[in-house]
């Protein structure tokens, strides 16, 4: 992991853009969603997280931006057919990334449960080498340790890595006046040779709309 991250400093030049996202509408979405789960053995088949719905809007925010959901090589650009999302997950002397692959075209309900499976797998150290090889993007959440904002190191072959904050009550402005909301704070790590400032910016753009309106995530 060490060398990995050390090489990837060195050797690729790190780009960031961050947005702040509002997340009452997701939260509220996502308590219903949770709430209409259908039960089996007395327990609801998923319970989404607000990690889940990252997950979900960085792959289609992938998918609406096609010319960021790439690689560097030194022959040539490679474009992904697919966002596969890969998630850090912590375990005891580091972290590993297990993916979600076409991550744009499952349910949140299949994405959350997918995720409880890879990350039980991973603090057991599990993980099958293709569970966390590849990829063509990452998330990697700080949020439930309260930590507020980040940057995290581009995870090569990825061109992309978005650091995600904790949601926090904040005064917002809304029609000129003072207002109370959830906001989370997102960066978003480049490659610069592969997606530069104004493609960045495009992307997590793409990834801010989807959050804010997360009924998108569900058509």
């Amino acid at each position: 992991i060490a060398k990995r991250l050390q090489e990837s400093k060195q050797t690729i030049p790190h780009f960031y853009v961050s947005v702040d996202c509002e997340l009452d509408a997701l939260l509220k979405l996502r308590g219903e969603l949770n709430a209409s789960a259908p039960m089996k053995d007395d327990k609801p088949v998923y319970k989404l997280s607000v990690n889940d719905m990252v997950i979900k809007a960085l792959a289609l925010a992938l998918r609406d931006v096609p010319e960021a959901n790439v690689s560097w090589t030194d022959e040539n650009m490679v474009m992904h057919k697919h966002s596969d999302v890969g998630v850090a997950v912590s375990i005891p002397g580091g972290l590993i990334t297990p993916i979600i692959r076409s991550a744009e075209l499952k349910t949140l309900s299949a994405i959350s449960n997918e995720m409880k499976d890879y990350g039980k797998c991973a603090k057991e150290r599990k993980l099958k080498p293709e569970e966390y090889q590849g990829g063509t993007t990452a998330v990697s959440n700080m949020g439930m340790m309260g930590v507020s904002n980040f940057s995290a190191v581009v995870n090569p072959p990825h061109a992309t890595i978005l650091a995600v904050g904790a949601g926090e009550q904040r005064p917002v402005v809304k029609d000129g006046a003072l207002a109370i909301a959830t906001v989370m704070t997102v960066t978003l790590s480049t490659d610069h040779r592969a997606v530069d400032g104004a493609l960045g910016a495009e992307l997590i753009g793409a990834f801010k709309t989807y959050i804010e309106n997360p009924m998108g995530m569900l058509v």
